[in-house]
């Protein structure tokens, strides 16, 4: 095959011959699994011995080239691709990448996807490297994007390498080429006719395989929905965002195929919950965070691999800041649609931040937030021509819309003070409390009935978008005249939602359960003579 790709990088002497002797048995044999269907082994060897030789060869270096392993898997084309894959994302993961390797890793992928979209492609992979083709794929777009921002840190070389990126015939990591790749897959593989059809359980029973076919396209397009989630959220787009999952029903979160992944799943929740909670959708963003919240904890007992286990604690560290959050500016969120084991671990954590939230401080909102959202990218180049860095731009531009309307929400923190210690007061009284005056007391009152109604998905909406208006603040209001005094009143009425016990008695009850079968399977102790 025509080679498109770099030179061997220099690997340290000493047992060289030893190393390619295991990397030829790894890669002959995942050649050979590939080619039998065998989808065990392939898992076991993607999941597994990959990242334990490169753990034990490759910590600091560069796995063998392409070139040199083409001989033996009979040069082909698309398992050399395959490889040159896991290539790319060992140099991201382990190591500092160079522009020519951006520009060699976009290359492999877009050969690879015109294989899938264009080929007769008969091979079965496992889920979870399909998954992780499109994270990767998604991953090394966003740094690309976050690396060509940092303009001061670019040699002249560099820029006019990145240059000839944006301006050439063959553009790179262009985000309109991703997302035409993203959206292909999701065509080409028919999809959304099966979601439509049987709203994915089709995939759920099958894990995504049928009979004597290539699985590849199939659940490829499935986890292309979640990457055009994910693209639109990194570029402030969150309606569309939201509007490339509506075939996805995440509100049934049991019957989704994305389960089976865990990364898939995570992702999903965490761009989903990010997307609803800046679109001021505040009650649907707390059952996202809600349910990957109580996720989580089963898919890391189960994940062997230590760098996969520290990307979902960050994942899951990042959803509990966000949460707090809008806990703080919602405290009806928290005792309507939040878990009891969710809500105990949030305060475990966050209960003096959340308290501070409460008060107004809006240095833990900024700090929360920057600390909780994606790392945003500019759709635009920078001007290279300058020093100043610009990939931060679209970083401060989502934190300055979310703080002004944070500063909205908590505009009259008093007010909202006195509405809890009243179950009805004169608009005359309460605007003297204020020092204000009843004209400007009513603009207040009407801004915070406004803050507090937000749409809120129900069942059967048409997509993700749709809803219903609900409160939700735990204190509702309304102006009152008096018939006999003809004066106003704003008259208080407490929606606390009051929490159903039948939750926490039934997990009580199947942890007794589990308790009782672990005791029956211990053996019988031997009374002492």
């Amino acid at each position: 095959m025509a080679s498109r790709f770099p030179p061997p990088a220099a690997r340290p002497a000493g047992n060289t011959g030893n190393v390619l002797e295991k990397v030829e048995q790894f890669v002959v044999y995942l050649y050979e699994h590939i080619r039998e269907k065998n989808i065990p082994e392939i898992r076991s060897m993607y999941t597994r011995s990959f990242f334990r030789l490169s753990e034990m060869y490759f910590k600091d270096s560069r796995w063998p080239p392409v070139e040199e392993i083409a001989e033996f898997v009979d040069k082909d084309q698309v398992f050399c691709l395959l490889y040159q894959e896991l290539y790319f994302r060992h140099v991201y993961a382990r190591l500092r990448p160079t522009v020519e390797d951006r520009q060699q890793s976009w290359l492999t992928y877009c050969q690879l996807f015109d294989i899938m979209l264009h080929g007769k492609v008969t091979m079965q992979l496992p889920s979870e490297w399909l998954w992780d083709m499109v994270d990767e794929f998604m991953y090394q777009f966003q740094a690309y994007h976050q690396y060509r921002g940092k303009v001061s840190q670019h040699s002249p070389e560099e820029k006019e390498l990145l240059q000839s990126f944006e301006h050439g015939s063959e553009k790179v990591w262009n985000i309109v080429d991703v997302m035409n790749f993203l959206q292909a897959m999701v065509d080409k593989s028919g999809v959304l006719t099966e979601l439509e059809e049987d709203k994915g359980m089709g995939l759920v029973r099958s894990d995504g395989f049928r009979p004597n076919e290539s699985n590849v396209l199939r659940v490829l397009g499935y986890f292309s929905l979640i990457g055009l989630l994910r693209l639109h959220a990194l570029i402030g787009d969150y309606a569309g965002a939201l509007q490339a999952i509506s075939p996805i029903n995440i509100h049934e979160p049991r019957a989704l195929f994305a389960r089976k992944t865990p990364g898939a799943f995570i992702t999903l929740f965490y761009y989903a919950g990010f997307s609803y909670l800046v679109m001021k959708r505040y009650a649907d963003a707390t059952r996202c965070f809600n349910t990957i919240l109580l996720y989580i904890p089963s898919a890391k007992e189960f994940q062997p691999d230590r760098q996969q286990l520290t990307q979902i604690e960050r994942k899951e560290e990042q959803m509990s800041q966000l949460l707090a959050m809008v806990v703080a500016m919602c405290p009806l969120m928290q005792k309507q649609y939040l878990d009891e084991r969710v809500n105990e671990g949030l305060m475990d954590h966050f209960a003096d931040k959340v308290q501070a939230m409460r008060r107004g401080n809006m240095g833990v909102f900024d700090e929360l937030f920057s600390a909780g959202c994606p790392r945003f990218i500019t759709s635009h180049p920078p001007d290279y021509s300058k020093k100043g860095d610009t990939n931060q731009e679209a970083y401060q531009n989502q934190l300055r819309l979310f703080m002004d309307e944070v500063r909205q929400h908590f505009a009259s923190p008093e007010l909202t003070q006195y509405l809890r210690l009243y179950s009805s007061i004169s608009l005359e009284k309460l605007a003297t409390a204020l020092e204000t005056t009843e004209a400007s007391l009513r603009v207040q009152l009407m801004c915070m009935k406004n803050k507090n109604f937000t749409r809120q998905w129900t069942a059967g909406g048409k997509d993700l978008l749709s809803g219903d208006l609900a409160s939700t603040n735990d204190v509702d209001f309304y102006l009152d005249v008096d018939v006999n005094t003809g004066k106003e009143f704003v008259m208080i009425c407490d929606s606390q939602h009051q929490r159903s016990h039948a939750q926490t008695i039934l997990r009580h009850v199947h942890k007794f359960q589990d308790i009782v079968s672990d005791l029956a399977r211990l053996p019988a102790l031997t009374p002492a003579t």
